[in-house]
């Protein structure tokens, strides 16, 4: 078995820019790439449940990735996610019991040189392996409880709940 389960369901952090269409969309996950260019000793298996903004995740998604973070053998779970609706998700799987499930995103696509993309997907691995059973989303540098965070807007950037 795996060490870690890795799911992608979109996000900026999976976004790409198409030409023809002089837009982004979300494309496949970006943290295989990121994580084939590492000599990691860990094992983890990637897989794309959805390809979607955070903020087009409805209630039926949700349900779906609370059923795959389940279902799924391995009791470390990464979920990479979109920044803006993540901590919805992430409260939303706190009823799943004897599993480290980590949230992690991007500000900027993976794909930009400037992407805090690489340094996120790094703490969040991290976490999952450290951290006791529970949810965490990993962003900014911090690693924080799923009901204890929120992204200010104005600055950008996750922080702890007073």
């Amino acid at each position: 078995m795996n060490d870690v389960s890795i799911i992608a369901v979109g996000g900026t952090i999976d976004k790409v820019y198409f030409d023809a269409k002089s837009e982004y969309e979300v494309g496949p996950p970006n943290i295989e790439r990121v994580l084939s260019e590492l000599n990691l000793s860990i094992s983890y298996n990637v897989s794309s449940l959805m390809r979607k903004d955070s903020l087009d995740i409805t209630a039926e998604d949700r349900a779906l990735i609370t059923k795959t973070v389940a279902d799924a053998p391995c009791d470390r779970i990464l979920i990479t996610h979109g920044t803006d609706t993540m901590v919805e998700t992430a409260k939303g799987l706190t009823g799943i019991a004897q599993k480290t499930i980590v949230l992690t995103g991007a500000l900027e696509p993976a794909l930009f040189k400037t992407s805090d993309a690489v340094f996120n997907i790094g703490c969040a691995l991290g976490a999952v392996q450290s951290l006791p059973p529970g949810v965490f989303i990993a962003m900014n540098g911090k690693i924080f409880p799923a009901n204890k965070v929120w992204k200010n807007l104005e600055k950008n950037r996750f922080e702890s709940l007073n």
